[in-house]
């Protein structure tokens, strides 16, 4: 059980929350997650596809029921409260798309009117939110003549419009070429200094970018929770040496060995490093070798299992 709920906790608790998915096979998406977070700047979770992300997020956004623990935000409970819950919360589901016979105006005028905002009201928020996000020009376009970068704005748009207090965004820069991602990352920065922000993504370097607090879930558990300073204290190491595949494996004596898709992962000292670096410089092999990155911390987690953190 959670210690009692007040209307001025500004935290998301959860504790042990689960849910299974029933079919010909069960399927455990989250597995007793536990933790408590300010409910202020930019959360992100990260984690490999399947990991439980996209879970997390719909039962935070009262879109579906866990099967087991209790969830809490800024006080509300999420499953007895929902109703409550859902005039201080917006958000983009990973799979939202700008529909395309619509203008950006239509989509966020419309979205507003669902909330329960008047025509005139609905219509003048959209068109200032629209100019905030340099759409101004694009209102009365069609969504589908837009840039996959503006499409993702004008989803953005509508729950800024909303002024809910919590907004939550399932990977929203997936699919996104590089330069559109990075774009995109001032947009949620600026966003984060004035609503509480909770956004999924796998790319690690947005996580690293954007992210106040990192969570880090991995087959259903929460792995990491904390800074990035925090997260990279729970790894001891200084450097991170990548072997392609094929390079014979060093004898490593003050790290550790991280087996990973793209290859071997070694994790130590910058001594043992650059001892390891001139050895296979000699043999002619394949290597790079840089400072920890979130990159690192998130296999070096994952593989070590769960570690579930309560702030």
């Amino acid at each position: 059980m959670v210690a009692e709920q007040t209307s001025n906790d500004q935290t998301i608790s959860c504790v042990e929350l689960t849910k299974i998915y029933s079919g010909k096979r069960e399927s455990k998406a989250l597995d007793s997650v536990s933790f408590s977070i300010p409910s202020n700047g930019i959360f992100v979770l990260i984690g490999r596809n399947g990991s439980g992300k996209t879970t997390l997020v719909r039962i935070l956004s009262t879109e579906l029921e866990p099967t087991s623990g209790e969830v809490f935000i800024n006080g509300i409970d999420v499953k007895n409260e929902s109703d409550k819950l859902r005039e201080r919360i917006a958000i983009v589901p990973q799979e939202a798309r700008a529909i395309p016979w619509m203008t950006p105006a239509q989509t966020v005028l419309s979205y507003l009117l669902w909330r329960g905002f008047s025509y005139g009201e609905a219509k003048r928020r959209a068109l200032e939110t629209l100019g905030k996000l340099g759409l101004g020009r694009h209102a009365n376009s069609l969504n589908r003549t837009l840039s996959g970068g503006n499409k993702r704005k004008v989803l953005v748009a509508t729950v800024l419009a909303s002024e809910a207090e919590i907004i939550f965004l399932d990977e929203p820069t997936t699919g996104l070429d590089p330069i559109s991602r990075r774009e995109f990352w001032s947009l949620l920065k600026e966003i984060g200094q004035r609503r509480f922000t909770f956004l999924t993504t796998h790319y690690l370097e947005e996580a690293e970018e954007l992210g106040d607090r990192i969570g880090v879930l991995d087959r259903g558990r929460l792995v990491g929770l904390g800074t990035l300073d925090e997260l990279r204290q729970r790894v001891n190491y200084n450097y991170s040496m990548k072997l392609s595949r094929g390079v014979p494996l060093p004898h490593v004596t003050r790290g550790e060995v991280v087996e990973g898709r793209d290859g071997t992962r070694v994790l130590t000292t910058e001594e043992e490093a650059f001892a390891i670096s001139r050895e296979l410089s000699r043999g002619g092999y394949k290597f790079t070798i840089n400072p920890i990155s979130l990159d690192d911390i998130f296999f070096y987690l994952a593989n070590r299992g769960a570690d579930q953190v309560g702030n």
